[in-house]
């Protein structure tokens, strides 16, 4: 796995490529793309990082694994390329899309690719950038959390008045790395480094436990204004 990164963030991160845990990464993973198939594909590891410049994060959308199927991880979280059908969760982040906004489900619904909120600023970061096919969990605890961790402290440390949408357990488990300055919601403190929005993980699963109905992008849009940053077009 050889390391091609946007500039701006090999700048920020140049110290865990150095470290010893991400040299036993790399031959991990390396040795797992030559064993059989691994999601995604080799080029699109770092995609995430590529479509987002550091600079440019304005909004971090935390996930857990790519997607472990044939055809659907493409390197930003919770999307898949255009043409494939969203899986459940992205269809469920449509649906709280379409009803925090007020528009029609159907409008959104077949919109896999999510290469456009990048562009304009979302950090769509999985918390493991790799997967073997159709193995669920399969490259975690391999050393991809820590480097996504230093993602997210670094964002936390050296930016601000950035929305962190943390959905699920595991996703609040990773926002230990984030200032604790922030404010939690709409009704946190004005002068709060960050933006820090939690719900229930979108799946099927959980997410009319409270997903459905937490309205994050317009929150996230909100905030953002409020600090004087041209808001997201989710849309």
């Amino acid at each position: 796995m050889n390391v091609k990164i946007d500039p701006s963030w090999a700048q920020h991160l140049s110290g865990e490529f150095e470290q010893e845990y991400f040299t036993e990464l790399t031959n991990f993973v390396k040795k797992e793309y030559q064993d059989g198939a691994v999601y995604p594909a080799p080029k699109n590891i770092f995609r995430a990082f590529d479509l987002c410049p550091f600079e440019k994060v304005k909004v971090v959308i935390l996930g857990q694994d790519p997607y472990h199927g044939t055809g659907q991880a493409n390197g930003l979280a919770f999307a898949v390329s255009e043409g494939t059908p969203p899986p459940p969760s992205l269809q469920n982040i449509y649906k709280e899309l379409a009803s925090d906004f007020g528009v029609p489900f159907e409008a959104l619904a077949k919109k896999g690719d999510l290469s456009r909120w990048a562009e304009h600023g979302v950090l769509l970061l999985n918390a493991t950038l790799t997967v073997r096919a159709h193995t669920a969990g399969s490259h975690q605890e391999k050393g991809w959390e820590q480097f996504t961790d230093a993602v997210i402290k670094a964002l936390s440390e050296e930016r601000e008045h950035l929305v962190f949408m943390l959905w699920g357990n595991y996703a609040k488990r990773k926002g230990a790395h984030i200032d604790p300055s922030f404010a939690k919601a709409t009704g946190g403190r004005s002068d709060a480094k960050h933006l820090v929005l939690e719900a229930p993980h979108p799946s099927p699963l959980s997410a009319y436990n409270g997903f459905f109905g937490s309205k994050p992008f317009s929150q996230a849009n909100d905030y953002l204004v409020s600090h004087n940053e041209t808001p997201i077009d989710w849309l």
